[in-house]
């Protein structure tokens, strides 16, 4: 019997191979047709005239997206099934054959099933311009996610095939309408997603396409307008199922989305990197993602802040210590002037240049744009104090274009009101003495010392701006308004360029030259939106005013530690757009027995946590090492050895900050031996999945931070088989038992 039931299995998948063959083949083709395309499309620039030109333009341009999505898009290229019952007659009623009289149902029955239907990551059709495959984001394939057992939805087989390159290596099937199929219809396999489930991770995360569950498909076909929130427990598949959700929307209003930009961001460099091959592999390749530390054009950070200054730059306080800065006098700049015009004596001191620098910003008026009006509002004042009759009688025009220009007045000028960049003002926050002047009545003295403690490093050097400065400088930059425009140099010959290549060469000139104004999106898409703080939230809400929103996150995991503050920066970026809400319910990634105890945790950490169901039991329990001190490293190299033993995939080791250099080094060998074992901090883990987890000193990774607890309950849940704790002190064990 056993036999009989690997011929069938391996008859299926022949079956299923015939068919990806023939698909493939005709990727081929289509890839063939578009390099042809191009290839006639450079062949217009050669008739001599611009509208070969413009020909020439329009077909490279669409050959070339069409061959980058046919690319991208190879791997796994076919991945779905549809066996579909028979459409009922006009007068039957469109009822499911479950419910119809016995008569009618064996009648039904006896018919053969529809063609079925393929689902693959883009659509193809063949010669003759029949349906090959359907791209997994059209209405056709809707129903590949949401028929349930309960209602069928007309599917009477859903079948996923698993692949490797080209090939078919298995098929999982459900059958979901027992009654409309055919007595010779097999049915294999225990389910595609305990298949997926149980796969050993890697470095990277990857696509759920043809294992997507009903309650992530409707967060992903949401109404594009608007804000759509996903949240749930940790394993439930926020972060990929926003991700499916971008694609989904380029799909449905690619001009719209693709032209106005979506930006993804996410809380580190390292999430980033983990998510980053999920969109290429749904043949996306047009879309911004960026870690926190990135979202402004010309800054990369990665360093974190302590703490304590990492709340104060966080926080909304921040935005009037800004705005005293950027209305302050520059360094060196000159406190007074003094000059001579027909026997006149003209005199300005730091009360008047006080005054005039507050009528010039009066009205929120931006330093950077009031630039242009400065000199003829230190030349009318000027005027205003002559009073000799000769120069009175030579009148106010000829003391403009006397004292104007490249005259002494216009030298005052610009030393007096230079243009400032976001950097230059925030290095002036370095200063012990202006920092103090700027955040009088704003900030206590230890936030202060805070500050200028993580703007100066041991040796005294300053160190590049870290993630929490970020938002600073965004909010300078704002605050300061744009530089004078001035003719940026470009490398690129227009005439040797593509009209399409001509208008991407001019958005690069632009973003040289611009500074607030031009940041605008289609869509933004925030992973881990629990963690931001009031200022990251002013920041993401400039790049998204005119946009549509996806905000995913888990309240329980948040490592910001006033929810409240955050909340209203998020109305304010949000602008009271609609919202759409999406709880997902369901933990695919723990076993249930790993998140037990990081349930436990969460209940510790806030006070109604959002606990998914996991749905996977593995029958191995975390694993508790209490250790003596001097015994710690040892012990730690011999768990994380035996660990890398035991999974087939990846390995996090979980370090407080304080000791991450010293796990560093003492894994190194194991780090350095492959790419299974990574040494991480505990925020570094966030939106990441390991098979196995290692927490070293849990108590100390609470200790650091007011949101210790919730930060502990993001470590413990990243593992999807194991976990593991090495400790000399189980104190939190003993409060969550």
């Amino acid at each position: 019997m056993a036999a009989q039931g690997e011929q069938v299995v391996r008859r299926e998948i022949a079956a299923e191979q015939a068919y990806v063959d023939q698909v493939y083949d005709r990727l081929d083709e289509a890839a063939k047709a578009a390099q042809e395309l191009a290839r006639e499309g450079h062949g217009r620039a050669r008739l001599g005239h611009e509208g070969g030109l413009v020909e020439r333009d329009a077909m490279v341009f669409q050959a070339a997206r069409r061959i980058a999505a046919l690319d991208a898009a190879h791997e796994g290229l076919v991945f779905g099934r549809l066996d579909l019952a028979p459409r009922p007659a006009a007068t039957q009623p469109a009822t499911q054959p479950a419910t119809r009289p016995a008569a009618e149902r064996e009648s039904y029955r006896d018919r053969q099933v529809d063609s079925p239907r393929y689902i693959g990551r883009i659509g193809l059709r063949d010669a003759d311009r029949e349906p090959m495959l359907v791209d997994w984001r059209a209405p056709a394939a809707a129903v590949f996610y949401q028929a349930t057992a309960q209602d069928p939805a007309g599917v009477v087989r859903r079948r996923v095939l698993r692949s490797t390159g080209k090939q078919v290596i298995g098929v999982e099937d459900e059958l979901l309408d027992a009654v409309a199929a055919p007595e010779d219809m097999a049915v294999i396999g225990e389910g595609a997603l305990l298949a997926q489930l149980s796969r050993a991770r890697d470095a990277y995360m990857h696509s759920v396409v043809a294992t997507i569950q009903k309650e992530q498909d409707e967060a992903i076909r949401a109404p594009a307008r608007g804000v759509t929130t996903i949240s749930g427990g940790p394993g439930t598949g926020k972060t990929v199922v926003a991700l499916h959700r971008a694609a989904y929307l380029l799909y449905t209003d690619r001009r719209r989305f693709e032209s106005g930009g979506v930006l993804v961001v996410g809380p580190s460099g390292v999430f980033m990197a983990y998510i980053d091959r999920v969109l290429p592999s749904l043949g996306e390749t047009t879309v911004t993602l960026r870690a926190l530390g990135e979202v402004v054009d010309g800054v990369r950070a990665s360093r974190h802040d302590e703490p304590v200054a990492a709340a104060v730059k966080g926080s909304a306080r921040m935005r009037r210590v800004l705005a005293r800065a950027v209305r302050d006098t520059a360094p060196d700049s000159p406190s007074g002037f003094r000059g001579f015009w027909r026997d006149e004596v003209l005199l300005l001191d730091s009360r008047d240049l006080s005054a005039l620098r507050r009528q010039l910003l009066g009205g929120g008026q931006r330093r950077n744009r009031a630039a242009a009006r400065v000199e003829q509002a230190v030349l009318d004042l000027l005027w205003s104090r002559v009073s000799g009759e000769r120069a009175l009688d030579r009148g106010h025009d000829d003391f403009v274009a006397d004292l104007g220009g490249d005259s002494p007045v216009g030298e005052f000028v610009r030393a007096w009101w230079p243009p400032l960049d976001a950097v230059a003002v925030w290095r002036w926050l370095h200063d012990p003495d202006r920092l103090r002047r700027y955040a009088a009545g704003q900030l206590q003295p230890a936030e202060v010392s805070a500050l200028l403690a993580s703007w100066v490093t041991e040796d005294g050097v300053e160190p590049e701006p870290s993630v929490q400065d970020v938002p600073l400088l965004d909010e300078l930059r704002y605050l300061l308004g744009d530089m004078p425009r001035q003719v940026v140099p470009d490398d690129d010959d227009p005439r040797q360029l593509m009209s399409f290549e001509r208008e991407e060469s001019e958005q690069r000139r632009l973003r040289l030259t611009r500074c607030t104004d031009d940041d605008g999106f289609a869509h933004v898409l925030v992973d881990e939106a629990q963690d931001l703080s009031p200022m990251q939230w002013r920041m993401l809400g400039r790049r998204g005013r005119y946009a549509s929103w996806t905000i995913v996150g888990d309240p329980a995991q948040s490592s910001w530690s006033h929810p409240v503050e955050a909340a209203q920066a998020r109305t304010e970026a949000l602008e009271r757009k609609d919202e759409h809400a999406f709880r997902l319910s369901t933990n695919y990634r723990n076993s249930a027995e790993v998140y037990a105890l990081a349930a436990r945790v969460a209940q510790r950490a806030v006070a109604h946590p959002d606990l998914p169901d996991a749905v996977r039991r593995t029958g191995k329990q975390p694993v508790h090492r209490l250790v003596q001190p001097s015994k710690a490293g040892a012990v730690l190299r011999e768990v994380v050895a035996a660990v890398v033993g035991e999974v087939e995939g990846t390995v996090a080791v979980v370090a407080p900050t304080a000791l991450r250099s010293d796990v560093d080094d003492l894994l190194a060998d194991l780090v350095g031996a492959g790419d299974r074992v990574r040494v991480l901090e505990p925020l570094d883990t966030k939106g990441l999945e390991f098979d196995a987890v290692v927490v070293l000193e849990p108590d100390q990774v609470i200790a650091e931070s007011e949101a210790g607890w919730r930060t502990l309950y993001v470590v413990l849940s990243r593992a999807t088989l194991r976990l593991v704790t090495v400790a000399t002190s189980r104190r939190w064990l003993d409060l969550v038992a």
